[in-house]
Formats: C-alpha cells, structure tokens, sequence
C-alpha cells in the first residue's frame, strides 16, 4: 500500500517500484532515504536491523558508510520532520549491490549495462552521441530540434572547454557564467527560466526550449567562445565580462525578432510536454 502524503510534500517524494521514495533536493542533486529502498527491495519488518546486516556482511560498505550517508530533515511516515540517513543515487546504487535480493536483482543487471555501456562510449565516443539522439527521441523530440540540440551541446562543450583553459574553477563559476548569457539572451537567469516554464529540480532548460531559444543560446555562447578567444581573456573578471557581451549580442537578435514578429520568442510552455501532448492527439 502507497502511502499518501500532504500535498505540500509531495516534491519531497518519488516513485520507486510503483512505491514512494522520501527524497530530498540537496547540494544540486536528489538524496533519497536509504530505509526506503531498502524496504522496498527486501519487504524486511526490520529495516534498521537489516541495514545492520548488510553492512556486516560488506566491510567496505561499511567503512564508506559516514561518506555514503548524510543526514538530512525530511518528513517520516508519522508526517513529523526528523532528520534521516539519505544519499544519493550514487551511494543508493553501491547500497543495492549489497542487497542479496531478487528484487535487487534487476538493478544489479541495469547497473552493469549501464557500466558496459560507459566503457564503450569511452572507446568510442561516438557511441554517446547516438546514445543521446535515441533518448531525445524516445522522449518524443523530433529530428530537427534533435540536430539543433546535439549541435548546441557542441558548442557548450567548446565553451566550457575555454573556461576551464582561461581560469573557470569548477561548476559555481560555470553557472555564473552561464546566468551571464541567460541574462543578455532572455533577460533570464536559468532559475527564472525553470521557474517561468514550471520546470523542477534537476530539469535541464535547454531541454525544455523551443528551437528558436535553442538557437539563441547557441548565438551566445558561440558568441561568448569567439569574444573569449579574440580578447585573450584570462580569469573569472575576465571570462564574465566576456559572457555578459555574448549574451547581449543574442539578446539584440531576440528583441529584432520580436520586433519583426510582434510576438514573444521565450514561452512559458514546457516544450517537451507540449511537443508530447500533440503526438498523443
């Protein structure tokens, strides 16, 4: 039986085996509460008792265990908040596999296609790309926004890739970068973006742009690499002076746009779901 919860919790929960899953949205990323799972896949009346002995009989999962778990406030199933071992999907994997389960089973074998796979993609690379296509394409994206989305991912890397040679430490400085030329291109961070187009945590909004937004980004960061390169720019000052003038050259493209149309060219749809609602018509 599925346990229901407030509506005001319900971000707070996931559907896991047809069953609900505690989560929280921490560090940038999903943490889910372990003695969930671990219900769920092992049906055990003892679950704290049960976590015990899995732990005895996996010494290194044991040790990890601290770096594994964080404790983290969520609501418990008497809807009082208590802090809670959670961890993220990494760690709810590496728990898994220590699970002598059949329902674990399944997982298992996932896990070692996934692995597989990742070997192969870093063979061939080109295996990702595909990869890729065929997963925007189950999603119900067709093939010209397909293109434009792949493209664009090329030029993010090629960005990206500039950053990290000229002074980008890591990923706070690459999203505050990235806000530069959000801003110049829609007037827009990317939090006001998912928040204008109703997106969750951790929905990427280039997979929820139309194709003339797909466009406008790749202006600007195009834009931003050319800039970049043509000024020699090093370190953070630098770099964001540089994606704040990327980001204004598109956001002049888009306002002529708009100009010439008389229509918005940023919408408050969520283009997969709009795109998945017209195939099922």
């Amino acid at each position: 039986m599925i346990m229901k919860m407030p509506k005001s919790q319900k971000k707070q929960v996931a559907l896991f085996e047809e069953r609900e899953v505690r989560r929280v949205w921490h560090n940038d990323q999903w943490y889910f509460a372990i003695s969930d799972v671990v219900k769920i896949l092992t049906d055990s009346n003892d679950v704290k008792q049960y976590i015990k002995k899995i732990r005895t009989r996996d010494n290194e999962l044991n040790v990890n265990w601290g770096t594994i778990c964080t404790p983290l406030q969520t609501v418990s199933r008497d809807n009082k908040k208590r802090k809670e071992n959670m961890s993220q999907l990494r760690g709810i994997f590496r728990i898994i596999q220590s699970i002598p389960s059949p329902k674990a089973e399944p997982f298992k074998q996932w896990l070692a296609q996934v692995g597989q796979e990742r070997i192969e993609e870093i063979q061939d690379p080109e295996r990702a790309i595909v990869r890729a296509k065929k997963i925007y394409e189950q999603k119900g994206y067709d093939g010209d926004w397909i293109s434009k989305r792949m493209r664009g991912i090329n030029i993010r890397n090629t960005l990206t890739d500039e950053w990290k040679n000229r002074g980008a430490r890591n990923s706070f400085d690459f999203a505050i970068l990235t806000n530069e030329i959000y801003k110049g291109t829609f007037d827009m961070n990317a939090k006001q973006i998912k928040e204008f187009k109703s997106l969750g945590n951790p929905d990427n909004p280039r997979d929820h742009m139309n194709e003339l937004e797909l466009i406008l980004t790749m202006l600007g960061e195009a834009t931003t690499t050319k800039i970049t390169t043509k000024r020699d720019s090093k370190g953070f000052p630098a770099l964001s002076k540089d994606a704040k003038d990327g980001g204004e050259v598109a956001g002049r493209t888009r306002k002529d746009i708009e100009d010439k149309t008389g229509e918005k060219v940023v919408g408050n749809q969520n283009f997969l779901k709009d795109i998945q609602k017209k195939k099922i018509r």
